[in-house]
């Protein structure tokens, strides 16, 4: 159980924090225009920033520029700037279902990324308050399930295209750090028959190349039988078979949702767990605090209040 002595401990007090959306950025050739979310602390200079992908869950909004409050509000009150888009893949754009790179738009997730990063300028003019105030170099990249995979994309991970057999490099080098959320896992005859068979960029993940310093977040009991024959094991797959720096976050009983990171009080988490929640909350941010301020403490500090209680909520390994 995390308390009071841990968020003394591990974490400054909280910021107010303002929200504009949607930021709309103009995307000359995507479907529709690239909506995003951007949500700052109301004060302070120089703020890192953190670019948010959504995952695909069962509820419409969630998977969208309004998912993931408990996250987002945290990172943002402490310090960061979080833009979340809304990628092609969600329900709230309603689009045809016929549309190129339908249903989950694997590539075009990845693409929305780089497009904010392409426009910063744009979204610091466009949100109140916000102009002068971002650091571009400090730039993390976060997601979770679906959007770990377009976060790991990001990262340095590779996939063989299924439609033209072409390696695919994402890598973003102005993205210097990144958390993966119960993200998925190598492909091959580690995937479940519907996933090879649904989604087949799956098939060829490769973790080898993905270099950039990350946090890998996997519940033990996060088992995502529909996607993977594994088990729980395969979401740890991108801190196994990654080169390091890397750390790998493992909670204890957390299913796919990590207690509820998706969103407040939401159906669709089967593991609902303020605590768990919590966790996540400190942990992602001192990491992502730590690799974009050299010499910070922040990272040892969670690690060793996490550990320190009689009941630890999950372990932290690093390589």
């Amino acid at each position: 159980m995390i308390g009071s002595t841990y968020v003394a401990d591990t974490v400054s007090p909280p910021t107010p924090v303002l929200s504009v959306s949607p930021v709309v950025l103009s995307a000359p050739g995507r479907a529709v225009d690239l909506e995003v979310r951007v949500s700052a602390p109301v004060t302070g200079g120089e703020l890192p920033v953190i670019l948010l992908s959504h995952g695909q869950g069962h509820s419409n909004n969630l998977s969208s520029l309004n998912g993931y409050a408990p996250l987002v509000n945290f990172w943002a009150a402490h310090g960061f700037v979080v833009i979340q888009p809304t990628h092609l893949s969600s329900r709230t754009l309603r689009l045809d279902p016929a549309t190129p790179g339908a249903p989950l738009h694997w590539r075009s997730r990845a693409e929305d990324m780089k497009r904010i990063l392409d426009q910063l300028d744009v979204i610091e003019a466009a949100v109140p308050q916000l102009l002068g105030r971002l650091d571009h170099s400090k730039v993390a990249v976060a997601g979770h399930s679906m959007g770990a995979h377009t976060a790991s994309l990001l990262l340095g991970a590779r996939l063989t295209d299924p439609e033209d057999g072409t390696e695919v490099n994402l890598t973003e080098p102005r993205i210097k750090a990144g958390v993966l959320l119960a993200a998925p896992g190598r492909g091959g005859d580690a995937l479940s028959e519907f996933a090879a068979k649904n989604y087949s960029f799956f098939v060829t993940t490769d973790f080898s190349a993905m270099a950039t310093p990350t946090l890998v977040v996997a519940g033990d009991k996060d088992t995502s039988a529909h996607l993977t024959v594994r088990g729980a094991d395969w979401h740890t797959d991108p801190y196994f078979l990654a080169p390091g720096p890397k750390s790998l976050l493992t909670l204890f009983e957390a299913e796919h949702g990590l207690g509820g990171v998706s969103g407040y009080d939401v159906a669709e988490t089967t593991d609902e767990n303020p605590e768990r929640v919590s966790v996540v909350q400190r942990l992602t941010w001192a990491y992502l605090r730590t690799e974009l301020h050299p010499g910070e403490s922040a990272w040892q500090a969670a690690r060793a209040a996490l550990a320190a209680g009689p009941n630890p909520l999950g372990r932290v390994e690093s390589k």
